[in-house]
């Protein structure tokens, strides 16, 4: 037997706590032993709780933290889920009565009697600690509720104060919950409390809180359908969450004894009836009841999805939409309780990701990556990404496979500073060139020299070129011939991919309509944000083949404008944001506007897919096999980076680009084996061009459009094929009249008939680079 205790200070205070409770709970009782410490006791109180009122905390449930959960675009596909406390509340009415009864059971026998404070459990607890040495609580379910939503509280608003005061170990705290206690008795029905309860109590290890995700957490039913044994094994945890969570191995001995331990109070307690079943579920072994459902916070586990994820969870963490500030914002994802529905297609996710991967394998020996991002047309919505490499957000670059960046988007979302994007570009220069009010079938001078002079507009005075110095001769040609055509319209420039000709229609009209063109259908630099005007470093006559810093995804963007018929959006990533209320909260708008003419971009339109079609056409390989018309353009920035863009009308717009992001000096695109294919040479049309056909295919064929999707798009502007000098097309001939002498300067749109006369003698021809080996897209400004 143990020695009987001294009547210290310690047990004074709590003879006086017990005669308080007494108090409070709506009984006076007369000792005048006590009266002096009582009085003390509530001048103590009093300097705590300046009211007994429910001290401005809000008790209702649905203000509780809560995880948010992502969803795809079909409402149903979960994508990912966020939280600081893995928490889903329910209303009373979807937890079992088998689990309301084991917890009032394990937690609270009288809590149905009682006024807020069991007095029985108070005086038993105290005998038991004063003569037997053990340290019992003796707090009602009531209490407990209010001491976990007075530490949730002071954790949402970061309060440490407030934190230490609501868990330590004193009177003091112990009067507070009690008088508080009392408060909420008055302002909620019991059943309220219990809900209360039942959704703040932490139900195991890893911040694991409420009956519903403890429900689904274990045995993955809902609150609603859980029995008698899983709500014992559920109603046994809180005591100790991190040892009697069943889910830890070594935990499951002591979790089946605390199990049973509950089953004995329900039995006791009446709350089991039949003694068969009271007997079964006491001999039913813990590990054979669980069905372990693993939940995880952030991107990390989205799988193939993670990548999205990752750009949507910046883009909530970047959108005033959310929050004042960024720690609001990461507040709200993580315990808000939003249902986030974004824009992913799972389809195009899929099949994004696999075209990526059969293309170059995230285990190649080149180590390239490649990079596709897809957008629907007049709306902005981003349908998903494709990469050969797996999310990490940890990793250190070493395991190549691995990647912690998002290099689909923009710096700030995630990804880095930009690409380089080659030839992919110059439909956009086509875009320039209409606005100028000029006809596509214009003949132009070429010539493989340019001084930054002849470029000079309102914003722009000759400024420094890449690889050239200030002020210096702009030196260009086109690819494989090192040569030029001239003259050549701007028509059979973009079919040819010839980067003559465009710096040929950047003299005539200036670099101010180029840079304007570009900022109407969506470009801005993916570090600055800035549109390219006012990008220092791109802001010069050879960003018209390409020497830009764009993110895979804007240029999926720009494309989408010329898909939908010069409709311009700013891309989203979420359809609808809810609160658990259903509340729903303003998310970014796509903003989508009639950016360029309609004409202009079905000319465009139209251009592209004499590139894929014609037998000149820089974007053969590109051609769609099902036999859906094409709409694509290729590109090639030097050995380093080779793309392609391009669209299905009105449904979907898709950028691919690939090379060595780490190193693409160092690793060129060049002389090398690609998933087990040698070529010395490499470009956007024998590389990115079949990942970007792969995919245009296998998600039109998901869709079911059959193939006539597309077919009436495309249909070039007479405005823009001909113009006051005369100009005409005829059947695809460019015809140019001057000074009474016709002359054949392009070839025809007879993907039979590849060839070019050359009989004016005006017309220097170096080279018509008519070659089906798709070299015709390499861009260079230093050639």
């Amino acid at each position: 037997m143990p020695k009987k205790k001294s009547l210290t200070v310690s047990r004074v205070l709590a003879l006086v706590l017990a005669y308080l409770s007494l108090c409070v709970a709506g009984g006076v009782v007369t000792s005048v032993l006590l009266v002096p410490g009582v009085f003390a006791a509530n001048r103590m109180t009093q300097a705590i709780v300046p009211s007994l009122q429910v001290e401005g905390i809000d008790f209702d449930v649905t203000s509780l933290p809560q995880k948010s959960v992502m969803v795809a675009r079909d409402g149903t596909t979960q994508i990912a889920q966020f939280y600081e406390d893995n928490r889903i509340v329910v209303p009373i009415k979807d937890v079992s009565l088998t689990m309301r009864q084991a917890v009032v059971a394990r937690e609270d026998r009288r809590f149905f009697d009682h006024a807020g404070v069991d007095m029985q459990g108070i005086l038993r607890a105290f005998a038991q600690n004063y003569f037997n040495n053990t340290n019992q609580g003796g707090s009602s379910l009531t209490q407990q509720y209010v001491k976990n939503v007075l530490i949730t509280t002071a954790e949402r608003d970061n309060d440490p104060i407030a934190r230490f005061h609501a868990s330590e170990d004193t009177y003091a705290r112990k009067i507070r919950e009690m008088l508080i206690a009392v408060q909420m008795e008055k302002k909620y029905s019991k059943l309220e409390i219990l809900q209360g309860y039942l959704n703040i109590a932490q139900f195991g290890a890893n911040r694991l809180y409420g009956v519903e995700t403890a429900a689904q957490y274990y045995f993955g039913v809902s609150a609603k359908d859980l029995n008698l044994v899983q709500s014992a094994t559920i109603a046994a945890i809180t005591k100790n969450p991190e040892n009697y969570d069943p889910s830890i191995e070594q935990n499951q001995a002591e979790a089946q004894k605390q199990r049973n331990i509950v089953l004995d109070l329900m039995w006791g307690q009446g709350f089991i009836k039949d003694k068969q079943e009271y007997e079964t579920a006491r001999n039913t072994p813990i590990a054979q009841t669980l069905s372990i459902h693993p939940t995880t916070t952030g991107c990390a586990n989205a799988g193939d999805y993670a990548f999205f994820c990752d750009y949507v969870t910046h883009r909530i963490l970047n959108s005033e939409e959310f929050g004042k500030t960024q720690a609001d914002r990461e507040d709200l994802l993580k315990q808000g309780g939003l249902t986030i529905t974004t824009t992913l297609d799972v389809d195009a996710s899929q099949l994004l990701m696999k075209a990526a991967n059969d293309t170059i394998p995230a285990t190649d020996p080149t180590g390239f990556e490649i990079m596709m991002a897809s957008v629907k047309p007049g709306t902005g919505e981003v349908l998903g990404f494709g990469i050969n490499r797996k999310f990490d957000a940890s990793s250190d670059g070493s395991d190549q496979t691995k990647t912690a960046m998002n290099y689909m988007v923009d710096q700030v979302d995630g990804g880095g500073t930009g690409f380089p994007v080659g030839s992919s570009i110059k439909p956009f220069n086509l875009v320039a060139w209409m606005q100028a009010g000029r006809s596509v079938n214009e003949s132009l001078q070429t010539s493989t020299r340019y001084e930054p002079s002849e470029f000079v507009c309102d914003n722009y005075n000759g400024g420094a070129q890449p690889y050239s110095g200030i002020g210096e001769t702009w030196s260009v040609t086109n690819a494989l011939t090192n040569s030029t055509v001239n003259p050549e319209s701007p028509l059979d420039g973009l079919v040819r991919s010839h980067n003559t000709t465009q710096a040929s229609m950047g003299a005539v009209i200036g670099l101010c309509r180029v840079a304007d063109a570009y900022t109407a259908v969506g470009y801005h630099d993916a570090a600055t944000l800035q549109t390219i005007d006012k990008s220092e470093h791109s802001y010069t006559p050879s960003m018209m083949i390409g020497t830009v810093n764009v993110s895979p995804l804007t240029m999926a963007n720009m494309y989408a404008t010329i898909a939908a018929n010069g409709v311009q959006c700013t891309p989203i990533a979420m359809t609808k944001v809810t609160r658990q209320n259903g509340e729903e909260i303003a998310v970014p708008k796509a903003n989508c506007h009639q950016a360029i003419d309609k004409d202009i971009a079905q000319t465009v339109a139209y251009a592209m897919n004499l590139g894929d079609t014609r037998s000149d056409g820089a974007g053969v390989y590109a051609k769609l096999t099902s036999g859906r018309k094409t709409f694509a353009k290729t590109g090639t920035n030097e050995t380093s980076y080779m793309a392609t863009g391009g669209f299905i009308p009105n449904e979907i717009a898709t950028f691919v680009l690939m090379g060595d992001v780490q190193a693409p000096l160092q690793n060129p695109v060049a002389n090398v084996s690609i998933n087990g294919t040698y070529r010395g040479y490499w470009d956007g049309g024998t590389i990115a061009a079949p990942a970007w056909k792969e995919f245009m295919d296998a998600y039109a064929d998901k869709k079911g459009w059959g193939k006539d999707i597309g077919n009436d798009y495309g249909n070039a502007a007479s405005k823009y094929m001909t113009n006051s000098n005369g100009v005409t097309s005829i059947q695809g001939r460019t015809v140019t009249r001057s000074s009474g002498t016709s002359s054949n300067s392009s070839s025809s749109n007879n993907s039979n008939n590849s060839s070019t006369e050359s009989n004016n003698s005006n017309q220097s021809t170096t080279s018509n680079d008519n070659t089906t080996s798709q070299g015709d897209d390499r861009t260079s400004s230093g050639q």
